[in-house]
């Protein structure tokens, strides 16, 4: 299970939707292996003035919460996947990109009526 927030500023980023989640769902299923229909992206775009960073305009921050139980090796494997493929897709340096992997145990989350650890998968979270 994964959730991917984008920041971003409206100007720049609100055209550049489909291609942003395409980027990032791409990286989710090449590096975690997520299966291709599940997508759960939430766009938090904000007026220029609502985004202070030291960065261009172009400046992203992705946020992919996600159930605890993979390894280092695979939380790198998706950040290396973020500064490989999704940063060129979009034309950004890696000033430019921050992202963060967030996990919390499957028994904090509730999903289709269940708790996250009572909830069968169709794919693995401990890669």
């Amino acid at each position: 299970m994964a959730q991917v927030k984008v920041y971003g500023r409206r100007s720049v980023w609100a055209p550049r939707r489909a291609a942003v989640s395409d980027a990032v769902h791409a990286a989710l299923v090449g590096a975690w292996g997520l299966p291709a229909d599940k997508r759960f992206h939430r766009f938090l775009l904000l007026d220029d003035e609502d985004l202070v960073a030291p960065r261009s305009p172009e400046y992203l921050v992705v946020e992919v919460v996600c159930f605890a139980g993979r390894s280092p090796a695979a939380v790198r494997a998706l950040i290396a996947a973020f500064f490989d493929d999704v940063a060129p897709a979009l034309g950004l340096g890696p000033d430019d990109l921050e992202v963060v992997v967030l996990e919390s145990p499957p028994t904090h989350w509730g999903i289709r009526g269940v708790a996250g650890d009572e909830l069968a998968l169709s794919y693995r979270v401990d890669v």
